[in-house]
């Protein structure tokens, strides 16, 4: 493992270097081998761990290539990992949530247009009177969704995108068994829709950590 460790690190010192960039082939195995001071075994298995990654696109017939490396093809992988949380550790999801999603509200908040606040209310119109719990936090996903967009920073909403797939469950119980919490959540929607739409910075940051702490304190009773 730690042959192969030694491979990514000087591949990935090549990529950040500047040496080789997005959309870049690399030398041929053999090559790359001997220029880096590598086995062609480890070199092997750490472009195959850089491939699961996102990092490199091996070509079958035709060579490996760094991608593009944008934050969402990268942070894929985050998904990927938080598939196979233990049920209590959503807490810990929970936590990163209410640090991140309130500066990605906040940012919201003084970015996003007319038209995407008008599509942000037209999801919570949407919905209606419906108490079908899957179709609410579906609604739900929807939403936060469109909220981390509209903070206009590509790695903060693919790191809340990754996050929000183990929390899925820990809402969809929290609206099975909490009484009123269909009517909080939608009342907490609105208001944080209505600081974006007023400009309101801080008031949006507020609601956003008041509505994500209230999943992640419901959450540490039930457990």
């Amino acid at each position: 493992m730690a042959l192969t460790d030694e491979a990514i690190g000087k591949i990935k010192s090549m990529i950040t270097s500047g040496e080789l960039g997005p959309g870049d082939r690399l030398p041929k195995e053999a090559d790359l081998a001997r220029r880096l001071g590598l086995s062609r075994n480890s070199l092997r298995e750490a472009v195959k761990a850089l491939s699961i990654m996102g990092v490199l696109d091996v070509r079958q017939g035709d060579g490996t290539y760094v991608t593009s490396l944008a934050p969402q093809l990268l942070l894929d992988t985050l998904g990927f990992v938080v598939d196979f949380h233990r049920d209590d550790t959503v807490l810990e999801f929970l936590e990163v949530r209410r640090i991140l999603e309130p500066a990605a509200t906040a940012l919201a908040a003084q970015r996003m247009g007319a038209q995407d606040i008008a599509d942000l209310q037209a999801v919570l119109d949407n919905v209606g009177d419906t108490s079908d719990v899957e179709v609410l936090v579906a609604n739900d996903l929807e939403f936060h969704r469109r909220i981390a967009v509209g903070a206009g920073n590509a790695v903060l909403c693919s790191l809340l995108d990754g996050l929000s797939g183990p929390t899925t469950r820990a809402r969809i119980w929290r609206g099975v068994t909490q009484e009123g919490a269909v009517t909080r959540t939608r009342e907490q929607h609105q208001a944080i829709v209505d600081a974006i739409t007023a400009g309101q910075a801080e008031l949006a940051r507020s609601w956003a950590t008041v509505h994500v702490a209230g999943v992640e304190e419901w959450l540490r009773r039930a457990l």
